[in-house]
């Protein structure tokens, strides 16, 4: 384990040479953790628009941290006045989430990669019976990704059956450079998942919290519950 600034960072050996990051947000003290103290409280889950509110936040914070592990170059501005050298980011991004849940999440984001494109995935549960379930991509809309920063973002990783699908539904749009890996709260087996099937030499992987378990419904324990619901309202 590395404290590298006010992160932690991980370095996950589920496969051998394997050193994939994973960034643990609540291994230190940020206002972060403030934003998803609100998201977990079932008392202020009552308000969606607070709630959607909060995963925006949270996704800013990210986005911003993350920024710092782009790459940079000077830029000559003119001003009023005269040339302002200014370090930029060079990264062409795109930003891709898995409906519906991760929209405001996926919003928080874009506030401050306002220039970058957008993909969005459709993945869903179909289930068998009240326990076992396929998960369904449906429908994607994404650029083109060769040689692109690829940011995947959603606010649950359960099992992360979805993100390697949404993953893998990216690539028939091309190969990404780097692969960032988003999630709000994420369960250890899910972040192990990742870090098996995602190439570890150019992913990363951001957690607000890393929760102990998953319970026999597939939902995160202790979690949240289903922040597509607490967003949008139940569904059908």
């Amino acid at each position: 384990m590395l404290q590298v600034g006010w992160k932690i960072v991980y370095l996950c050996r589920q496969k051998e040479n394997s050193a994939m990051k994973i960034i643990n947000f609540a291994e230190s003290n940020s206002v972060l953790n403030q934003y998803v103290a609100e998201i977990r409280n079932v008392e202020i889950q009552k308000d969606r628009l607070r709630f959607r509110r909060n995963i925006e936040r949270i996704g800013e914070v990210m986005a911003y941290e993350l920024s710092k592990n782009l790459v940079y170059s000077p830029k000559n501005i003119q001003t009023p006045l005269g040339i302002a050298s200014i370090q930029t980011p060079d990264n062409p991004l795109v930003i891709s989430t898995i409906l519906r849940a991760g929209l405001p999440f996926h919003q928080g984001f874009l506030n401050y990669f306002d220039y970058a494109e957008n993909a969005f995935v459709s993945a869903y549960r179909k289930y068998k019976d009240t326990l076992k379930f396929d998960i369904h991509i449906e429908y994607i809309a994404s650029p083109r990704i060769d040689d692109k920063t690829l940011i995947i973002t959603d606010p649950m990783l359960a099992t992360g059956g979805s993100m390697e699908l949404s993953y893998q539904a990216m690539l028939t749009k091309g190969h990404p450079a780097e692969i960032h890996v988003a999630s709000i709260i994420a369960s250890r087996q899910a972040v192990e998942h990742i870090a098996n099937v995602f190439p570890e030499d150019k992913t990363t992987v951001w957690c607000a919290a890393i929760d102990p378990e998953i319970n026999e419904h597939s939902y995160i324990v202790p979690g949240l519950g289903d922040a597509g619901d607490l967003s949008f309202g139940e569904k059908e």
